[in-house]
């Protein structure tokens, strides 16, 4: 479900790509000092989003370092840390560890049973560190799966749910700025949601799995509604977005919401494009 908040790279200079790997870096880095290489398998882009964002706006005190890695053995990366790199690694983890729970309920996945099992104790105290957000994200993948055991046909009423998520992440200080960054986190949760249910419905309807689009991908103007309702999901992140006093990486923040968001949305929209444009023989594989 994740990978969606991304950068267009071909959109900035050098240097603000080097800042923002650097973050991406400053997490992977933290994931391991906190939870161990297989914490690291949790990094994903939408939390070094999240980083980089509360970075932006609380401003802490923030090293930089040059580093190697295994995965760039020859070229040191640079590495951006602070306490809200600390924040986010915890927000990972949480978040993996109830995407874990709720994809081994609704596909049986295996993989990530197993993966949720080797990091249980250390999930389990983050659990405990935020339980006000753990409860409610726990309430929160529940009705999710209740409603997807249902056939829930409302996406909406779907992505608001995964919405109130995000939201919880998104809230680092309980201060004036805390219902601003619930909204962006809920829009923003809405959006993923959408996406990856657009993304998947192929997959899932192979695989007998549950998609909230898959009662409307039929109808001729499918195509037209999930252009809007994600349009207007990620129009309501942002103008939230622009509520905030942010100076610090502004531009690579809004790179990354007024454009990197629709990169994954212009592939997948392209190849359902190619597939529906296919002859019938081609799309089964017949040739």
């Amino acid at each position: 479900m994740f990978g969606y908040v991304i950068v267009n790279k071909g959109d900035l200079t050098f240097r603000e790509f080097d800042v923002y790997h650097s973050y991406y870096c400053g997490l992977c880095k933290t994931l391991k000092e906190k939870y161990g290489v297989l914490g690291q398998l949790a990094l994903n882009y939408d939390m070094t989003f999240l980083v980089m964002l509360l970075s932006s706006l609380y401003e802490p005190q923030t090293d930089y370092t040059r580093e190697g890695c295994v995965t760039h053995l020859f070229m040191k990366q640079g590495i951006s840390k602070n306490e809200i790199t600390q924040f986010g690694a915890d927000m990972t983890i949480l978040l993996t560890a109830y995407k874990c729970e709720d994809d081994w309920q609704d596909e049986k996945k295996l993989s990530r049973k197993l993966y949720e099992s080797a990091l249980h104790g250390r999930m389990s105290k983050v659990k405990e560190k935020y339980r006000d957000k753990a409860e409610i994200i726990e309430v929160c993948f529940a009705n999710l799966h209740r409603l997807e055991q249902e056939n829930c046909d409302k996406p909406d009423k779907m992505a608001a749910i995964f919405g109130k998520v995000m939201e919880e992440l998104f809230v680092y200080r309980e201060d004036e700025w805390e219902e601003t960054l619930r909204s962006m986190g809920f829009y923003l949760g809405k959006y993923i949601y959408l996406l990856d249910a657009y993304e998947d419905l192929e997959k899932d309807k192979k695989q007998k799995n549950y998609n909230p689009f898959s009662t409307r991908a039929e109808l001729p103007d499918f195509e037209e509604e999930c252009r809007i309702v994600l349009t207007s999901a990620i129009s309501e992140c942002t103008r939230a977005f622009e509520m905030l006093p942010l100076i610090d990486n502004v531009k690579i923040l809004r790179n990354i919401l007024y454009s990197g968001v629709w990169y994954k949305y212009g592939k997948v929209k392209e190849e359902r494009s190619r597939k529906n444009t296919m002859p019938e023989d081609e799309k089964n594989g017949s040739i």
